[in-house]
């Protein structure tokens, strides 16, 4: 078979604007900092770190009663584990 030559399908992207403090501004243009790379990324990990949150938030009830039950009854099959 053989490989696919497709090209890859990249996001579509929307235009946006930010404003930034000018000596930031000034000081990431010096350094060649790609301002929308860089703010895309954090943005990602934020909207990761925000879905982990509030998936911890939604489902806190079912956390606090399988640790509940993992201290008052311990590990399934703990008996057979060899470490």
């Amino acid at each position: 078979m053989k490989p696919s030559t497709a090209p890859l399908k990249l996001p579509a992207k929307k235009s946006t604007n930010i404003t930034l403090s000018m000596d930031v501004y000034q000081a990431a243009k010096s350094l060649g900092i790609n301002i929308s790379q860089v703010c895309e990324q954090r943005l990602r990990e934020e909207i990761q770190a925000r879905k982990e949150l509030q998936w911890n938030e939604e489902h806190a009830g079912f956390l606090m009663a399988y640790n509940r039950g993992m201290e008052e009854e311990g590990l399934a099959l703990e008996e057979w584990r060899s470490f």
